[in-house]
């Protein structure tokens, strides 16, 4: 038999890998807001003009070297002074794999406390993003243990995990602040529920379970959980600024004018940092779901 299918089993291979390459640039473009911190904070500066707060993400993930999880803690004590210094209204968010979780726990927690010093030094807060499932009881062990000492740092709970209920009364009874969201890395049925209606209906639940918590976070760009989520604070005689509605930067930024003009805390989460393809890549390979919301919402 001739090579022929090979060849085109590789180009349709290649074409594959660069549409994804191109559409990971394409979203860098839109929703990174630059390499550095300066470009960042000009981001932050425009959306404060306009009443709403953000939250900054360092991009980095899955690091394997000790020397890059250091800089990564050297970055974000030196955003958190910046912040301080522009008197920006921004807090930051990170994830511990950026920090060497993936090959010593140790470091980990040795650098995430030299970020909450410094965040305490600065009266700021510090938001531990939730990975894949593999890392979640890690990811909660380790923030429920320097939360004991540590009370400006929050967790993310994510609504498509079917441990989540539970997480989310654990929280609640210790006093933590928690961002929901659904939920965007690919998890087997066993761990997460597969369809969108038990998603959205866990993720509404959770909701309004977390209206006891302080300064609960409801992290969605769907119209109809935001509802739902407002309507429960309502129910519970919650003011708006005692809750959060969190969208990404990128995405609908109709939606985040439209909701602060009617007196909602918005805050929008920032990537910046070289090191998008990674990031994009990773989820644009993990759920066509994630290509399809974000072309689906992206004029909105």
């Amino acid at each position: 038999m001739r090579p022929i299918p090979q060849r085109l089993n590789f180009a349709s291979v290649a074409a594959g890998l660069f549409i994804k390459m191109k559409l990971s640039t394409f979203f860098a473009r839109r929703f990174v807001a630059g390499d550095t911190i300066e470009e960042a904070l000009e981001v932050v500066k425009r959306l404060n003009s306009k009443g709403i707060k953000a939250t900054l993400d360092y991009l980095g993930e899955d690091c394997s070297r000790e020397a890059d999880a250091r800089r990564s803690c050297e970055e974000y004590i030196a955003l958190l002074q910046k912040i301080a210094e522009s008197k920006a209204d921004s807090n930051v968010s990170l994830k511990l794999s950026q920090l060497g979780f993936g090959f010593n726990e140790k470091l980990t927690r040795e650098l995430l406390e030299k970020i909450l010093d410094e965040a305490a030094r600065h009266d700021n807060f510090v938001r531990i993003d939730m990975e894949g499932s593999a890392l979640t009881q890690r990811t909660l062990d380790l923030f429920k243990d320097v939360f004991l000492k540590h009370k400006n740092v929050g967790i993310v709970i994510q609504a498509y995990l079917r441990r989540s209920e539970k997480d989310i009364q654990e929280l609640v009874s210790l006093g933590a602040r928690v961002r929901l969201c659904k939920g965007a890395y690919k998890e087997p049925d066993s761990v997460a529920f597969p369809d969108k209606k038990d998603v959205n209906s866990n993720y509404d639940h959770l909701a309004e379970a977390l209206l006891k918590a302080p300064l609960p976070a409801f992290a969605t760009h769907d119209d109809e959980r935001i509802a739902a989520a407002v309507a429960a604070a309502n129910r519970a005689g919650l003011q708006k600024d005692r809750y959060e509605i969190q969208m990404l930067y990128g995405l609908r930024s109709k939606r985040w004018d439209d909701l602060r003009s009617k007196g909602h805390s918005v805050r929008v989460y920032i990537p910046y940092g070289t090191h998008w393809f990674p990031y994009f890549y990773r989820r644009l390979r993990e759920r066509k779901e994630n290509i399809l919301f974000v072309l689906n919402n992206i004029l909105d």
